[in-house]
Formats: structure tokens, C-alpha cells, sequence
């Protein structure tokens, strides 16, 4: 069995243990599998996005994801629709746009095939080793303090305001309350080290939300299934429904390449964000070792989710729970994916969990992205300022890669007027230019 698992996984049993490894890859599936609950609610908000078939989309493409990740790469990180792009996808791209989520989906499948050319010719591998140190610190950051703004959002805890954007919502009644209580109940479990402890949290909010009515509809904050255990849902409403009659058009042109920047620095941005939280980053020079396998599973996953009618597939920062297990090698990814096929026959259980519910998990994760920026060198405003730039524009623009992007321009510019252009290298001179004409001309 062990030379087996040395074979396929990269399993040294000098080093590692098949028993760690396994409980491992429990603790990521039960840190990251609130996806499994929130990607359908998300997906929600379009016609024809059936919540059983984004269900068992979302549980298929990590999946397939996690598997290549655990045999080709050989490491112990989980991939699953992203936090973020499935929000570009529904929010920007098909209700602020007006497309259809079918065109969208699309956009997603073009995107991964070129970002699957990109991995091949190493040109991902080249442009996350040209973003300096700092910048990587803070994408990491940024990237929690967005998904903790998308779990605010979500309980009601932050709501729209007129006079000033943004306000804090009604946190004592409805579903903010359930909220703001599974928050303080999902913190207790994290910070008593209980395994599992998030999706727990979102377990018994759950509940909470029971008793807890809506005042606007009367109605419970959650609502039982009228079952616990059934067949997966079928893929069928949403599986390879592509527009192929509007590739050519310049919509599709424009929608392409926005996918391509987000998702370009989103997987950039999140790769780092988990090898930061876990430590494995070669300190001398900032570089993530086996990145190249890493760029090539994220891409496959993308591609294969797009099929299955998901948005872009990323690899999750929760990756980082495992580690802290004791995860070394693709074995743990694998036990990740065996997880996430058993949850496949537990859809009603996940389909009935309400968006304050899973807001505590997020803002959680948030909240574990956040130690990066202890060695950011906020007494150095060259350093400091491009740093914030990245970090407070990722919430404000409900854009990672507007964040990552602002963030290469204000570095470049900062060390250009403080003449230290022997800190700029020729790529992020490159890339500030690009950035800058994206926002001139696109």
C-alpha cells in the first residue's frame, strides 16, 4: 500500500503518516466545505441556475481539481470553486453586465484554456515570481478582508446605505442576529482548536436559525429539508451549456480577458494567501516551490468546472488547516476529494443552510488571511503604501484583481518618485503600463 501511495501521491514513509495524512484531509474538507452551501446560494440569484445542479457542479469540480492536484502536483492543497470569482460571475458579469450565465460560463471555459497555454509556457510561474514580496503579503490579506465583506453582506450584518454606501444592518433581529450568534458560537469552536470547528459553526447557526424568524416574511431563517440523505442532483440544466454563437463578439472579447485578469492574479493572489498561512515559502527569495504543477491543476480544474456549469476553480487557503495538521503530500488531497464525493449524497442538508448561516465561516477565513501583514514593512511608505493600496481596494471595489492590480501600479509609481528604480524590475514596469492602459482603454 505505501509504495503505492509513495507513487501516486508522493508519499515518503520515512516521513509522513497515511493516518495524518487522512485526518489531514478531514480538517481541510471541514474548513472549506461551507462552499458546498454558499456556492449555491450565490448561483442562486440567476434563472435557470438550478441549486441542485450548482450543488453537485461545485462538489464535481473540486473533485476533479483536488485529484490532479493530489497526482500530478503531489500537494496537500484543495481546490473548489473560488470565493470572489463565483461573485464576479453572478454579480458582475451577468446581473450588472446583463449577460446570460450561459455566456458566462463560456467566458469561464475560454479563460481556462488559455490560462491552461499560459501554465505550459510558464508564463503564470514567471509573473508570480515577478510580484515583490510585499505586494504578496498583502494580496493574501486583501483577499480576507473580501470574503469577510461578502459574509457581512451576506448575513445582513453590513447593508446598503444611501447617504454612505455602505451601514451596519439591523443585528438584532432576522438574519443578521442569526449571524452575529453563529459568529461569536463559530469563533468560540476556531479558538478552542476544535476540528472542524467552522463547519460546525455554520452546523449549528444553522439550527439557531430555526427559532429565528425574518421579520419581513414571518418565515424561519432556515428551513428543514424534507430529507437528509439523496442521490446527487443531476448536472444535466447547467452541464457544457456554452453560447458558442457569441465567441467571436467583442462582449465576449472584453468578458474574456476580465476573467483572464481575475482569475490570473485571484489564483495568484490565493495561491500565496495559502502558502503564506502555511509557512512553505522559500524565504530567501519569496518563491513557492512546485508552483508550475500547482498553475497546471488550477487550470484543469477551471476548464472542468466550466463544463460542469461552475465558475473558475481555485485552490483554497483553508488548504492551510490541513498542513497545520500535519498534511505533507497529495495524499491529503486525496482524502479531501473522497470527502467531497460522499458530500454529494448530503446535498439537502447543505441546500437548506441560509447565507447568514455560512457568513460566520467567511469572515473567519477572513480573518486567517490576515497574519501576513506583520512583515509588511509599514515604517518603509514605499513598501507601506502599495501594501494598503492592495489590501483596502480588494472590499472597497469588490475586486480582488482591481486591488492586485492598483497594487503593482502604486508600487512602481512609489519607488519611481522616491528614485529607488533599481527596486522596479523591467516585469513590473511591464506590468504597471498594462495595468494602467486596462483602465484606460477597457
Amino acid at each position: 500500500m505505501k509504495p503505492a501511495f509513495e507513487k501516486l501521491f508522493g508519499f515518503d514513509s520515512a516521513k509522513n503518516s497515511i493516518r495524518t495524512e487522512i485526518l489531514a484531509g478531514l480538517t481541510t474538507f471541514l474548513t472549506m466545505a461551507y462552499i458546498l452551501a454558499v456556492n449555491p446560494g450565490i448561483f442562486s440569484a440567476l434563472p435557470g441556475m438550478d441549486g441542485g445542479a450548482v450543488f453537485t457542479a461545485t462538489a464535481l469540480a473540486a473533485i476533479v481539481g483536488t485529484l490532479v492536484m493530489a497526482v500530478y502536483a503531489k500537494k496537500p492543497f484543495a481546490l473548489a470553486p473560488g470565493m470572489g470569482l463565483n461573485a464576479f460571475f453572478v454579480f458582475t458579469v451577468c446581473l450588472g453586465m446583463g449577460h446570460s450565465w450561459q455566456f458566462a460560463l463560456t467566458a469561464v471555459f475560454l479563460e481556462g484554456i488559455i490560462f491552461l497555454i499560459l501554465t505550459v509556457t510558464k508564463v503564470r510561474n514567471w509573473l508570480i515570481n515577478a510580484i515583490p514580496g510585499t505586494l504578496k503579503k498583502a494580496i493574501g490579506a486583501g483577499i480576507g478582508l473580501f470574503i469577510a465583506f461578502i459574509g457581512m453582506q451576506n448575513a445582513g450584518i453590513i447593508v446598503d446605505n444611501g447617504a454612505t454606501l455602505v451601514g451596519l444592518g439591523s443585528i438584532t433581529e432576522g438574519k443578521a442576529l442569526v449571524g452575529v450568534i453563529g459568529l461569536f458560537i463559530t469563533a468560540g469552536l476556531v479558538m478552542a482548536k476544535v476540528r472542524g470547528g467552522m463547519l460546525w459553526g455554520i452546523l449549528i447557526t444553522s439550527v439557531i436559525g430555526l427559532f429565528i424568524k425574518d421579520p419581513a416574511t414571518g418565515l424561519s431563517i432556515t428551513t428543514l429539508p424534507e430529507k437528509v440523505v439523496s442521490l446527487p442532483d443531476s448536472v444535466a440544466p447547467i452541464f457544457v451549456k456554452f453560447e458558442w454563437g457569441s465567441i467571436l463578439s467583442w462582449d465576449m472579447l472584453a468578458v474574456v480577458f476580465t476573467f483572464l485578469f481575475i482569475d490570473m492574479f485571484d489564483t495568484m493572489g490565493t495561491i500565496i494567501g495559502v502558502h503564506q498561512g502555511a509557512g512553505i515559502i522559500n524565504k530567501g527569495n519569496e518563491e513557492i516551490p512546485g508552483v508550475e504543477k500547482m498553475f497546471l491543476a488550477d487550470s484543469i480544474a477551471t476548464i472542468a468546472g466550466a463544463c460542469f456549469g461552475t465558475s473558475t476553480t481555485t485552490t483554497y487557503v483553508e488548504s492551510a488547516s490541513g498542513v497545520g495538521e500535519g498534511g505533507r503530500t497529495g495524499l491529503t488531497a486525496f482524502s479531501v476529494a473522497v470527502f467531497f464525493a460522499l458530500a454529494l449524497f448530503l446535498s439537502p442538508i447543505f441546500l437548506a443552510i441560509p447565507g447568514a448561516a455560512t457568513a460566520p465561516a467567511l469572515i473567519i477565513v477572513g480573518v486567517m488571511m490576515m497574519p501576513s501583514v506583520k512583515s509588511i514593512h509599514w515604517d518603509d511608505y514605499c513598501k507601506a503604501i502599495p501594501a494598503f493600496v492592495t489590501i483596502i481596494m480588494m472590499p472597497l471595489t469588490y475586486s480582488i484583481s482591481d486591488g492586485i492590480l492598483l497594487g503593482v501600479i502604486s508600487y512602481v509609481l512609489c519607488h519611481a518618485i522616491a528614485g529607488k528604480f533599481k527596486d522596479i524590475s523591467v516585469t513590473m514596469w511591464v506590468l504597471a503600463a498594462l495595468f494602467i492602459c486596462k483602465y484606460i482603454f477597457i
